[in-house]
């Protein structure tokens, strides 16, 4: 969109003082940011190096900077940041990094890692549940939660309302000194410790204060404590920032996100402009009048009014069916014969669901009627186990101190490490204060585990200090990385351990699409420091490497996806299942009486319809072996009966006449396609 209406044209312009863009679904916020890049460039003068754009995601950053550069050519748009919270976070941490407890050749956990790193702790603190995933998953989620609410360990009992924490309270404590001592950070601290360091150090808030002209955050309602409190520290008191967002769309808060930091903004800043983009690109006026209908039972802060030039458009049809295998087959019958009556292609079409368990009776339908569709939310590339693996192996040669990386490889091809030998080398570390690694090579290491043992862990610590030397030392680290990775056996571990050949060819695929990852990543670094093998590995374990490979994928096939994978998409003809109470909304929400995140997510799934939208919910629902009668959406009844086809409430119906002209173009549209087969 190249041409602004007049209420983006005005948050192009506003540059004095701190602007909030209530953007509504479908009103063209990417345009009105990529645009204000470039007029704070060309018209205000403003060097692009001192400017800094934040969003969540790395799909959204590289689309916004491909935006600017389209607007501002060449050298003009050099220095620009672009980038999501936790790589401008991870850049902070390098520039500021004699303000931290860290190393510079400090490795980022995952979520993996923190995972296994909790167990071991609650193992060897005889702490209760520390063999049951559950247990961990709530420790994981507690102490994300303290860190994105800048709540430091010692603080932590003072906040706690369950006694019953006070468990977890001190497992926080005991996983923030194992980080440290590894050379560590997790993805909260990406956030946490920048924010804590501008909060604590006045020369380096005032620095960045004056390195920053303007800030431009994205989908500033998904932001959590850490990430607000973040913006205000690099803003000041001259508040040249602007945020986009939509409170309406606030679909997060299971990971942190708080929508009411939009009222913390008009505390914070009492002289915050707020401009409202209501006018949206994307749907038709009765999809909007059914989102807007619906949305309006929360309460609000901002209020708005979507609105669309492009027509009345279809009714949005409401449709009751037996159970859930009624509802499948509808919903994949309708596709395949819309499609051919239309003359569509099947990535027109998608289906939204509140939990993954729904897509299964469908996924039998649709191969059924062999119909193709696209899964999302499958297993990342990361978390694929030989990536994992390499990743791990790069992860120790840039971070000796890397105790968890060290665990998953040392055995990765095996090397006939038992148990009781790992845990007589873990005491030893203990013992004198050192790394796994560093262990391998210790004087007392022979008496603690043996000759065999010990020659086995002093030649893989040679190993990896060689080639740490090796890959540090060389311009072109990638050949070198190949050899290493062939060197230790693990290509032929990975032959030895597939299933069949079809599986080794994959994860062999997989192991060559990390390298060149690494390769292309080295290729596009913009300067010599983020050309390191070690900046590269870094950036590695920020990228969502999934989104990638999906974009370059044959695309032209049914979308299938939960109503919060599906925020920020649009899709022609949109079918959203289980319209059910214990559904949508969710039986969690109904209980702790969170309805309100429930209906923004109902809203999310609205307004991703272009041209037609349909609802289905079953009668009943099998729960085990027997059916369990259901109850239709609360959010149902909150549909605006003119704009809706759902003959269960007696409502609008559409003209006879119409219908017989649409059905006879319908046969037409069908018959054209046969003589085209």
């Amino acid at each position: 969109m190249s041409q602004l209406n007049p209420r983006q044209e005005e948050a192009k312009r506003h540059v004095n003082g701190a602007l909030l863009v209530l953007a509504g679904a479908g009103s063209g916020k990417t345009s009105v940011i990529t645009q204000k890049i470039a007029y704070l460039i060309d018209e205000c003068q403003i060097p692009a190096d001192r400017i800094v754009a934040m969003t969540f995601t790395n799909k959204a950053s590289r689309e916004m900077k491909e935006r600017v550069k389209k607007l501002i050519s060449g050298e003009r748009v050099r220095g620009l940041t672009v980038s999501t919270f936790h790589q401008f976070g991870l850049q902070f941490l390098r520039y500021e990094l004699k303000h931290t407890a860290l190393k510079s050749n400090f490795s980022i956990m995952d979520a993996d890692d923190s995972k296994r790193l909790l167990a071991e702790l609650m193992v060897r603190d005889n702490l209760s549940g520390a063999e049951r995933a559950d247990t961990v998953a709530v420790a994981v989620k507690k102490i994300s939660d303290w860190k994105n609410d800048l709540i430091a360990p010692e603080d932590v009992l003072e906040t706690l309302d369950d006694p019953e924490d006070k468990v977890f309270a001190h497992l926080y404590g005991l996983y923030e000194r194992n980080l440290r001592a590894y050379n560590a950070v997790d993805f909260d601290d990406l956030i946490v410790l920048p924010a804590r360091i501008l909060k604590e150090n006045d020369q380096v808030r005032h620095k960045w204060q004056n390195r920053i002209r303007y800030l431009l955050v994205d989908e500033y309602q998904d932001t959590n404590t850490a990430q607000y409190e973040l913006i205000k520290l690099l803003v000041g008191t001259s508040a040249r920032f602007t945020v986009v967002g939509d409170d309406d769309q606030s679909i997060y808060a299971w990971r942190g996100a708080k929508p009411e930091n939009m009222a913390l903004l008009k505390k914070d800043f009492p002289n915050l402009t707020v401009i409202k983009l209501e006018q949206n690109y994307r749907s038709t006026n009765r999809i909007l009048s059914s989102a807007n209908a619906v949305i309006a039972n929360n309460e609000h802060l901002f209020t708005k009014e979507l609105w669309s030039d492009k027509g009345h458009g279809e009714l949005v049809r409401v449709l009751t069916c037996m159970d859930e295998m009624a509802e499948a087959e509808r919903v994949a019958k309708e596709i395949l014969t819309h499609r051919i009556r239309h003359s569509n292609t099947w990535d027109q079409y998608a289906v939204l669901y509140r939990s993954n368990f729904q897509a299964r009776v469908l996924e039998t339908e649709l191969r059924s009627l062999q119909i193709p569709y696209k899964l999302s939310g499958g297993t990342s590339f990361f978390a694929r186990a030989e990536v994992k693996d390499v990743m791990s192996y790069l992860r120790l040669i840039l971070n000796p101190d890397d105790d968890s990386a060290f665990l998953r490889i040392i055995n990765t091809p095996k090397r006939g490490m038992g148990s009781a030998t790992l845990e007589k080398l873990g005491l030893l570390a203990q013992q004198y204060g050192i790394s796994l690694l560093s262990a391998c090579s210790h004087a007392g290491l022979k008496t603690a585990i043996g000759t065999k043992a010990s020659n086995t862990l002093h030649g893989f610590a040679d190993f990896i200090e060689h080639y740490t030397r090796e890959l540090y030392d060389n311009a072109d680290p990638m050949p070198l990385v190949r050899q290493m990775m062939i060197e230790t056996g693990y290509l032929d571990y990975i032959k030895e351990d597939s299933k069949n050949t079809q599986q080794e060819k994959n994860r062999l695929d997989n192991i060559e699409s990390l390298y060149q990852s690494i390769g292309n990543l080295i290729e596009r670094a913009e300067d010599d420091d983020e050309r390191t093998i070690e900046a590269v590995i870094r950036k590695m374990m920020l990228l969502d490497m999934l989104e990638q490979q999906q974009e370059e994928q044959n695309t032209n096939k049914v979308n299938l996806m939960t109503l919060h994978a599906a925020k920020g998409l649009e899709f022609d003809y949109v079918y959203i299942m289980g319209v059910e109470e214990d559904i949508l909304p969710h039986k969690n929400s109904i209980a702790s009486n969170t309805i309100e995140e429930e209906r923004r997510l109902m809203y999310v799934g609205i307004t991703r319809a272009r041209h037609e939208l349909t609802l289905l919910f079953a009668q009943k629902r099998r729960m085990g072996k027997d059916f369990k009668q259901t109850t239709p959406s609360r959010f149902l009844d909150e549909l605006p009966i003119d704009h809706i086809d759902y003959p269960a409430k007696g409502t609008a119906k559409k003209d006879p006449k119409q219908v017989a002209n649409q059905y006879l173009a319908n046969i037409q549209a069908m018959l054209a396609q046969k003589r085209k087969g």
